[in-house]
Parts: C-alpha cells; sequence; structure tokens
C-alpha cells in the first residue's frame, strides 16, 4: 500500500445486528445490521444485548470507518443526503456464527461495492450525531473542490483501421 492509499482518519465503531425469525422455508432466520456504535464496546463479539418480540439484536463486533481526503466530496454528499448512513457488512463465515464484521464506510460508492460479492449482507444504518460531527470536521479540513474536466474525444485515424501486413508477407 501506498503512502497516499492510508486513511488519515480511523473512527472505531461497533456494529449491532438483529436476528429474527424467518418467514421462510428455506431460512431458519434472517439477519440484518440495525446499528453502529460511536464507539468500540468492551464487549465481546456475538453478545446478546437485547431479546423482545422474537428479534435478538447482537453486538456482532467492531469495524473502523476510515476517511481518506481523496473521498471527501462522497462524504460530503452523503452528509447532505438528508439520512447520512454508515454502509456495514457482514461477511459469511464458518463457525458458531453465520456472519463477521468485514467492514463500516462512511462512502457510499465503497457500501454499494460491497453488494458486489452476493454473499455480503450490506445495510445502510443511521450515521450516529458524533460521527457525523467526526466527519464534518475531517471534511471541512480535507475537501478540495476540484474542477470538472471533461476531455475532449480524438477524431478517428482512419489509417489505423486500415489493413497491415503480417510478417512474412501474408495476410
Amino acid at each position: 500500500m501506498t503512502p497516499a492509499a492510508l486513511p488519515v482518519m480511523c473512527i472505531p465503531v461497533g456494529i449491532v445486528v438483529e436476528r429474527r425469525k424467518a418467514d421462510s422455508p428455506w431460512a431458519d432466520f434472517v439477519w440484518r445490521c440495525v446499528a453502529v456504535l460511536p464507539d468500540e464496546p468492551e464487549t465481546k463479539p456475538w453478545t446478546v444485548l437485547r431479546e423482545e418480540d422474537g428479534k435478538i439484536l447482537f453486538y456482532a463486533g467492531s469495524a473502523a470507518v476510515d476517511l481518506y481526503p481523496s473521498e471527501t466530496a462522497r462524504y460530503r454528499d452523503n452528509l447532505a443526503s438528508g439520512a447520512p448512513s454508515i454502509w456495514t457488512v457482514l461477511s459469511p463465515a464458518e463457525g458458531i456464527w453465520p456472519y463477521s464484521v468485514a467492514a463500516a464506510t462512511a462512502d457510499p460508492a465503497e457500501g454499494e461495492a460491497f453488494t458486489e460479492a452476493g454473499a455480503n449482507l450490506v445495510e445502510a444504518v443511521p450515521m450516529p450525531e458524533v460521527l457525523r460531527a467526526a466527519i464534518e470536521r475531517f471534511v471541512a479540513e480535507h475537501h478540495v473542490e476540484r474542477e470538472f474536466f471533461k476531455r475532449k474525444r480524438r477524431q478517428a485515424d482512419p489509417e489505423a483501421l486500415a489493413r497491415r501486413q503480417h510478417e512474412g508477407g501474408h495476410e
């Protein structure tokens, strides 16, 4: 990894997951992320937080929301959306629990990219106020407005499309 690819700020978060009984013959339970905690609690992953109405809330584990100066426009758009979110990612796991915490991000494009691996569970959950304030400060400090640059198309070279002679004189 090059130094430019390193995050300037890492915000630890805890991931809260809900498990509820599935109304399906193909799955026993439905899992989904429902919240992020604005810090990494001193609780073991997969600790039960609450049980009610057939739903169980777990603290699933921690992740870090990494912030990069090159992505401030996306963070700014997220903050301006009216419903700022953190995208949480759970990946399938082998063992007692079916998922493990894979990532958390404030970048909507990165959150969407995590959906390309079809087995991941990706949820946009409300951004806690403490995170929103920290990300706003980061954007204010690091954002540089970039001028939109429209590339001009090059004209086609008709000679480039002409038939070429192959080695040995055969076409």
